[in-house]
């Protein structure tokens, strides 16, 4: 058990059943009445936010979560595959639990959060940056540089033979693009 006051941005705590993640925080001390903590909490499962206030010494349940590399293997059905790092336990997550799906590639080792209690995945981050290659842009038109236009790209993962597209900056061509997850 926590107090309200000692809520930070990153601490997981337990209420109404469900679990949340504190986004943003702020100690308001009003001219008259009590002090109290306002925060944006973030359900893990479905991700709402919500603003919730807590007065000054109202005890919290928190939870203990633990961020570990996972390496990505392979899909199965639904799931995808990923192995520990550290023990090598290879565990099943669902696609829905997963941050940026779309640019996860085979080998790529990826963060994932899970209570520590219960040791059930919370969630799964894939690395802000991925490699890609750009197989085929449209031509960009003369005279478009003038406004933020975009034209679409088709891109490839390097290990995967999967086709996306995407909107980007007429001077891509033939490239290896940076995205951003």
């Amino acid at each position: 058990m926590i107090n309200a006051q000692d809520i930070k941005i990153g601490t997981a705590i337990r209420m109404d059943g469900k679990l949340y993640f504190c986004i943003d925080f702020l100690h308001v001390k009003p001219g008259k009445g009590n002090t109290f903590m306002r925060t944006k909490l973030k359900d893990v499962v479905n991700g709402y936010v919500l603003e919730r206030r807590f007065n000054i010494g109202e005890k919290l349940e928190d939870v203990r979560v633990e961020r570990r590399p996972h390496q990505y293997l392979y899909m199965e059905g639904a799931d995808y595959i990923f192995m520990n790092q550290e023990t090598f336990d290879q565990i099943p997550i669902a696609h829905d639990l997963i941050n940026g799906v779309d640019f996860l590639l085979e080998g790529m080792v990826v963060d994932v959060v899970s209570d520590a209690s219960t040791e059930t995945v919370l969630f799964a981050d894939v690395p802000v940056k991925v490699q890609m290659k750009i197989t085929y842009t449209e031509p960009g038109l003369k005279g478009d540089t003038a406004t933020n236009t975009l034209k679409r790209i088709i891109y490839l993962y390097m290990h995967i033979k999967r086709r996306n597209l995407l909107q980007a900056p007429p001077f891509l061509c033939f490239f290896v693009l940076l995205c951003d997850g």
